[in-house]
């Protein structure tokens, strides 16, 4: 700490927000997004004209009593083969009253940890009370939190994972079964891993569909949070036909994630269809009707996510230190 400014690493990062605090701050983003509670102004997702790479900048603020905050990073593609995060970025927290420079910290761990824990929120809200079966697309940094904040809301009774190289899903579901205490299987293709699952998650940057609608049981909730720009496509038009379509924020899914814009642009979805995970948490809307209802979630990451998971991160850091002060 450096004239009251907090400097967080991304260890330090991972140890303050642990899964229930981080599904909890997505909680409270999404709950305040349905209230109207929250300032969410548009984000910037720039291709770069050098390479594959994408450059972000979000800025949101949660709350009255907590201050603004602001994320830049890049999405990396290329980094899946060297085994390192595809995302990167900074962090930075500012105070409520006095604009100062609170905290500064590792937006990777930060990003991670908060599209984790809003999928489980997401999960939690939105798939049936029996959904025990989980699909998981990818092998990477995002899959593996995935499955973990998933098994946070869900007693789950068995995960497939399918990625498309079998040394990569193989160690995914060795790590993953160790952690979890539960049957991780590793699939030879998409498709026999998401036949007869009840909860797919799909963290792959495919520019294809890794998830296609004939293979989705009745009552399958399928998340998706690779589509974040219009170029990429995890999930197939069978699947938005056959669902009904949640997203983190109508505006932003209706520019930024591929199947959607495809859809609306198609027709096959108006931006009032879109259901937003927030005013379903609020109960201002319902997105299942019937258990046998097929429901998609995409979610493109928004501003707000990073706001409430920072805020509970320097929160949670103040409590650390007032506790070694006085303990």
């Amino acid at each position: 700490m450096t004239d009251d400014v907090l400097f967080l690493s991304g260890r330090q990062v991972a140890r303050l927000l642990d899964a229930d605090t981080a599904i909890a701050s997505q909680r409270a983003a999404f709950t305040a997004l349905g209230t109207g509670g929250a300032d969410l102004p548009g984000k910037i997702m720039h291709p770069s004209r050098f390479d594959d790479s994408v450059v972000f900048a979000y800025v949101s603020r949660l709350s009255a009593d907590t201050g603004a905050v602001a994320k830049v990073g890049s999405v990396n593609p290329g980094n899946a083969a060297a085994g390192l995060p595809t995302v990167h970025a900074v962090v930075t927290v500012l105070d409520p009253v006095t604009g100062r420079l609170t905290a500064v910290m590792d937006g990777t761990a930060v990003t991670t940890l908060r599209t984790a824990a809003a999928s489980a929120v997401a999960v939690d809200a939105l798939a049936g009370p029996d959904a025990a079966d989980l699909t998981i697309l990818g092998s990477g940094t995002q899959a593996l939190a995935h499955a973990r904040a998933i098994a946070r809301v869900r007693d789950l009774r068995s995960v497939r994972l399918w990625s498309p190289t079998p040394r990569h899903r193989a160690r995914a579901a060795e790590t993953l079964a160790a952690e979890l205490g539960l049957p991780v299987e590793p699939a030879d293709s998409a498709e026999a891993a998401v036949r007869g699952a009840s909860l797919v998650a799909a963290c792959t940057l495919s520019t294809t569909p890794v998830v296609r609608g004939p293979w989705l049981d009745a009552g399958c909730t399928v998340v998706s949070v690779g589509s974040f720009e219009p170029t990429r496509r995890e999930v197939d038009r069978e699947v938005v036909r056959r669902s009904a379509a949640v997203v983190d924020d109508p505006k932003t899914a209706a520019e930024h994630a591929g199947p959607v814009v495809d859809a609306v642009r198609e027709g096959l979805l108006t931006p009032e269809d879109l259901v937003p995970l927030g005013e379903v948490l609020t109960g201002r809307r319902a997105a299942r009707t019937s258990p046998e209802d097929v429901v998609y979630y995409n979610s493109v990451g928004l501003g707000v996510q990073d706001a409430a998971a920072a805020w509970a991160v320097v929160e949670a850091a103040k409590a650390e230190a007032a506790k070694g002060e006085h303990g």
